[in-house]
């Protein structure tokens, strides 16, 4: 059962327990040419939790020279009823998880373990602030999909032009290189109101981000900032303070 974690002005903190669980690739869905979506099933699923779009899961499959491979990655959507789990796979460069997405079929076995726990944000909040590189957008592509209609969202993301996709709803920026990511958030005016600021990519943005986001003054406990890759670093995921 999940247990709920210290709680501070707008975050709501839950702890899963962790558990690893057995999968079966059911489906493969070219998303363009940078991305997949493969759906997982399984009745290891039947008490699975992914409570926000913050969380991850670690994926674990087998290398072709036998070793395991670990990577974190956003649970998409989970359907308990139907046992699946859609993982989104970034398809850019020679990694081993990315090889492995590429090259999957339908019946071929992976493994789950997570999430540890959710980071849970209210719906009604007067804005939201979504930043973040290529790696970043299925994590808000499910934000976006989960919150009420009319909400107000502003989304800075730094995407070369075959991973950009249609974000309805929301105030979407598009940018192809990190420095011009950074100089639209310098530029951002903070909305009124009560909001959260979120950011998620490769470490080097994502601690300009965070600088950034410090010297609007923006709330620490209105912020979330995560590197969720470094460049020369196989595997890497932190969260940055």
């Amino acid at each position: 059962m999940p247990q709920a974690d210290h709680q501070d002005t707008l975050v709501r903190r839950v702890r899963h327990e962790l558990k690893l669980r057995d999968l079966t690739v059911a489906r493969i869905e070219p998303l363009g040419p940078g991305f997949v979506a493969i759906t997982f099933t399984g009745e290891t699923l039947a008490d699975f939790t992914s409570l926000s779009f913050d969380d991850h899961v670690k994926f674990i499959v087998a290398d072709d020279d036998g070793a395991q491979v670990r990577r974190d990655y956003t649970p998409r959507r989970f359907n308990r009823e139907a046992r699946e789990l859609v993982i989104e796979f970034a398809l850019h460069g020679d990694g081993k998880a990315s090889n492995w997405a590429r090259r999957a079929v339908v019946g071929q076995q992976a493994a789950v373990a997570g999430p540890r726990g959710s980071m849970i944000l209210p719906m009604e909040l007067d804005w939201h602030l979504l930043a973040g590189d290529a790696t970043a957008l299925p994590a808000i592509a499910r934000r976006l999909e989960e919150l009420p209609a009319g909400s107000r969202a502003i989304v800075l993301a730094h995407a070369q032009a075959e991973d950009r996709r249609a974000f309805a709803g929301a105030d979407v920026r598009w940018f192809d290189t990190q420095d011009a990511l950074v100089d639209a958030l310098q530029a951002l005016t903070v909305p009124e109101g009560r909001g959260f600021a979120w950011g998620g990519g490769e470490a080097s943005l994502m601690a300009r981000v965070r600088q950034v986001l410090n010297g609007k003054g923006v709330p620490r406990e209105a912020t979330r900032v995560s590197a969720y890759w470094k460049r020369g670093v196989a595997e890497h995921h932190e969260k940055l303070e």
